[in-house]
């Protein structure tokens, strides 16, 4: 059975490269990839990049997947206090599966609590709010620890898709 990962994204102003550059390193390694947001309207990047989500988070099982990807930029903050897509996070991390998220999106797992004691990064606006959360800031532009991979923003796209990649297809070091 083939792999899937889904990525959950903004209905505005998520940032598309750590959308894309991600999503298409999933791809060529042969990992199908699913588009979660809260509309399945057309959402729109920061940058202008257009994706038509594939299915709401509401309707996110995580038994249907290896990997859960929150993609940053300024509209990521929609799921700052949303407790359904924190319990979701938590189903997956619960799970063993992997938890990934990019730039200011870390903030999402902190807020679920995922990340107490646990090495990440995060776009500089969000180092206090990791740090409220009981992470251990590192400064990294990717970070994993166990299962969960963070990445501090858009020069981290390529690597932090590298990671998943290695995280679902058991390539994972450490």
């Amino acid at each position: 059975m083939k792999k899937k990962a889904v990525f959950i994204i903004a209905k505005q102003q998520f940032r598309d490269e750590e959308y894309q550059v991600p999503k298409d390193i999933l791809l060529a390694a042969g990992i199908e990839v699913v588009t979660a947001s809260t509309t399945t309207e057309e959402a729109v990047g920061k940058l202008g990049l257009k994706v038509k989500p594939d299915l709401l988070v509401g309707e996110i099982k995580p038994d249907d997947y290896e990997a859960i990807v929150f993609v940053g930029g300024g509209g990521a903050s929609q799921y700052f206090a949303d407790t359904a897509v924190h319990a979701l996070a938590r189903q997956f991390a619960e799970a063993g599966k992997v938890v990934a998220a990019i730039c200011i999106a870390p903030v999402i797992l902190a807020r679920a609590g995922l990340l107490k004691g646990k090495r990440a990064t995060v776009y500089p606006d969000g180092i206090p709010e990791l740090e409220q959360g009981g992470a251990v800031y590192t400064g990294q532009s990717v970070e994993r620890d166990g299962r969960i991979i963070t990445g501090n923003g858009p020069a981290a796209a390529e690597a932090f898709g590298r990671e998943i990649v290695d995280q679902i297809s058991g390539d994972g070091k450490r």
